[in-house]
């Protein structure tokens, strides 16, 4: 849950994910149930956008069998716990910019929890369009060296004629960029090619990033992101804060 994420935020993540994997599981249980009725359907091979959300299931080590079940429990639902997207973008400690998506059934709820996580972490929720222009939308594609057998130029150059827009190389990973229009079809491309993805998902990413220093600021900070983890409605959470804690 960050930023521009790097590799090491994402093993971070999945060590997190690791430790509670029911609830991330639930999570991606909805975007599974989500991408199934707005992509048309529970076939991956007429439904990028189920495509894609099986992608992201996997990559956090989501059992096929798991998926399976998500998809045919959605596949047969008649309107019964349907979740509905909601965005809301606000600041955080030191100015930091933070946008949250959640899928939910209760828009009254959902606004009122991630209103009490800025709240505990000294920020304030903001209107909608707030500070979303200080990201961009992409898709990002992040290869973990250690599980790709290639080399930078020959994965760049897969990239680039798949349709990715960007490459850039870094200490234990690469990371690719694409349009979001174009994401499902360079992910799916890569795929085919047999590329290994520790992530793959469309994502914000932040124009630039404030650095926090001042302890308080990143205890307040880490305390917000921690409570919007913990929530089952949120789905994912930006922000453009550099810190370590």
């Amino acid at each position: 849950m960050s930023g521009h994420s790097k590799f090491a935020n994402i093993k971070h993540k999945k060590e997190k994910n690791d430790a509670a994997k029911g609830k991330i599981f639930t999570k991606l249980g909805r975007e599974l149930a989500v991408a199934v009725r707005e992509g048309g359907g529970s076939d991956p091979a007429s439904n990028s956008r189920l495509r894609d959300a099986i992608a992201k299931a996997k990559s956090n080590n989501m059992p096929n069998d798991t998926i399976d079940k998500a998809i045919k429990k959605a596949a047969g639902e008649d309107g019964e716990h349907r979740y509905e997207r909601a965005t809301y973008e606000g600041y955080g400690p030191g100015g930091t910019a933070i946008i949250v998506e959640a899928l939910t059934d209760n828009k009254n709820r959902t606004a009122s929890n991630v209103r009490h996580a800025f709240t505990k972490g000294n920020g304030n929720i903001g209107t909608q369009g707030c500070v979303s222009f200080m990201f961009d939308q992409k898709g990002q594609i992040i290869v973990d060296k250690d599980e790709y057998d290639g080399d930078a130029d020959t994965l760049m150059m897969d990239a680039l004629d798949c349709g990715a827009e960007d490459f850039s190389e870094e200490e234990d990973s690469y990371e690719i960029l694409t349009d979001p229009n174009d994401f499902s079809d360079v992910r799916y491309e890569l795929e085919k090619k047999g590329v290994p993805m520790a992530s793959a998902e469309v994502t914000m990413i932040p124009q630039t990033e404030v650095s926090l220093t001042d302890p308080e600021d990143i205890k307040n900070l880490v305390k917000t992101l921690d409570i919007l983890e913990e929530d089952d409605d949120v789905q994912d959470v930006y922000h453009n804060a550099d810190y370590e804690e």
